[in-house]
């Protein structure tokens, strides 16, 4: 086997290049602490800012209001339990959906047991919103409504500008899981109007462990992680500099060349799409039309065991998924395709492929010859 096609970007990407040569030095000859007072302490200091800086331009923030993390997940969680914990005194009410990523769903969890009330919007076959459910859902106590900026499984975008209007309007504070969104979507968060907005490095070709939480200015949030005085006395620990590094140069890249790689992606995602639906009966696609990340393909095989055809596709080299990353070993039916009103079967029969820039027309012809083969095998059987 001397095929390595990687379809899998949604749960990581590689690091690029220019991101690495980046990043070196800060393992090794520039390892000062940000928080030194001598040179190369300050040095360090100036390099997480030049970062931030960064990632405050790819999303027209300003700098202070760009604080890092550990990861997605990390913001996500100081978003949910920051804005409960400093203003529980204004009320106990969170909205969300119910087919957020877990990151979300565990902290609604653990804010319930203490107390919080937490309200799950249903979503339509698509997987999106009905604001009008929304607005329904809205008290008097309603702190937070927290709503995916575009969905891990079926790659499907949230009216993100209107829910924000929407929490505006009741003096509600809006955060949105954008770490699938960013870097395959142009955001603009003065625009948007939203007042948090977390994201990830991994999923922009830049390192692991290295996430980022946008806090609009005036938000009154609670800190998660109690110690030193970093990140603007909001996020304590030693900065994790070759990591920031990293992050702002895949930021920069990532609007840098966002025109070029969108449309390339975009155009891979609609032949593919075409063609599976040409080549093979009985598929349904999974998530909006066209109201989808450039690069998300959920399809359902019907008459086929997902994971069955996941180790056949692995054994051509290929590399898909079925369902969210962080799930993949959970045995339980995704909760997102059952929110869309599949059934156990149908759900079971679905694979996730996400593209990335490195993908060519070549990789995704021999993709589609290998699921044609493998899924007419599968339903022969």
């Amino acid at each position: 086997m001397n095929k390595n096609i990687y379809l899998d970007h949604a749960a990581t990407t590689y690091v690029k290049k220019e991101v690495l040569n980046e990043m070196m030095p800060y393992f090794s000859k520039k390892f000062g602490n940000p928080s030194a007072i001598y040179k190369l302490g300050d040095e360090n200091k100036n390099i997480v800012n030049l970062a931030r800086e960064r990632v405050a331009r790819a999303l027209n923030a300003k700098p202070t209001e760009i604080y890092f993390t550990g990861c997605g997940s990390e913001s996500d969680n100081w978003a949910l339990k920051g804005i409960a914990f400093a203003n529980k005194d204004k009320g106990n009410h969170i909205i969300t959906t119910c087919i957020e990523h877990a990151a979300i769903l565990k902290s609604c969890e653990f804010l319930e047991k203490l107390g919080f009330e937490i309200t799950y919007l249903s979503v339509d076959k698509y997987g999106r919103i009905d604001l009008d459910e929304l607005k329904n859902t809205i008290k008097e106590t309603t702190i937070l409504i927290s709503v995916m900026f575009a969905n891990n499984e079926i790659g499907t975008i949230e009216p993100v500008k209107e829910i924000a209007q929407i929490a505006k309007e009741h003096n509600i504070y809006f955060h949105t899981d954008a770490v699938q969104a960013v870097g395959n979507v142009k955001i603009d968060v003065k625009e948007l109007g939203v007042d948090m907005l977390s994201l990830s490095g991994h999923k922009l070709y830049g390192p692991k462990g290295i996430g980022a939480l946008y806090i609009k200015e005036g938000t009154n949030i609670e800190k998660l992680i109690h110690g030193g005085g970093q990140e603007l006395g909001k996020r304590a620990g030693t900065e994790n500099v070759p990591s920031i590094v990293g992050l702002g140069k895949a930021m920069e890249i990532a609007y840098r060349d966002f025109d070029k790689n969108n449309s390339k992606i975009l155009a891979l995602r609609e032949y593919f799409i075409t063609e599976v639906e040409k080549r093979i009966p009985d598929v349904k696609l999974n998530g909006h039309r066209k109201l989808r990340l450039p690069g998300n393909i959920n399809f359902s095989f019907n008459g086929v065991d997902g994971g069955t055809l996941l180790e056949m596709l692995n054994l051509h080299g290929i590399s898909a998924s079925s369902g969210s990353a962080c799930s993949a070993r959970n045995v339980k039916p995704s909760h997102v395709l059952k929110a869309i009103g599949l059934d156990d079967n149908t759900i079971k029969s679905s694979l996730r492929f996400s593209l990335g820039v490195e993908n060519t027309k070549g990789d995704i012809d021999y993709v589609l010859t290998i699921l044609e083969k493998e899924v007419y095998k599968l339903r022969k059987i």
